[in-house]
Order: structure tokens, then sequence, then C-alpha cells
């Protein structure tokens, strides 16, 4: 979802647990989930309420499509 607000971080995690994403114990600022099927996508950030830049969000697409396939 693209729209004129930036989206936050707690949305991006929304959408890798909706899409069966599971989070792996962190180190620092970086959350690492994993999906069943091998697929892993890298969270950046402490601070759930941050906006996330449009490079992230476009990565973490990529990421849940990816794991659909």
């Amino acid at each position: 979802m693209i729209s004129g607000m930036p989206r936050k971080l707690r949305e991006l995690i929304a959408d890798l647990r909706r899409a069966g994403f599971v989070q792996e114990p962190e180190r620092g600022s970086h959350r690492k989930f994993r999906h069943p099927r091998g697929v892993t996508a890298i969270v950046s950030g402490h601070s759930e309420g941050v906006d996330v830049k449009p490079y992230h969000e476009k990565q973490i697409r990529q990421k849940i499509e990816q794991a659909r396939q």
C-alpha cells in the first residue's frame, strides 16, 4: 500500500506476520523474520512508530510476494 503518508514500522511488521513470517531472536536494531518457505526478511529500527523509507517498504513487499510463490 503506497499512499501520501509514510507507513510505520509496526505496519510493516504486521504485514509480515499476516503473511506467515515469524520473528527470530533479534540483535541490535535489526529484526529477522523467517517464512516457513525459507524466505527471510530483515526489518531495521527500534521504535515501531518510526516512518519506513520507501525502499524498505518495497523490499518487504517483495519478500512477502516471494513467500507467496
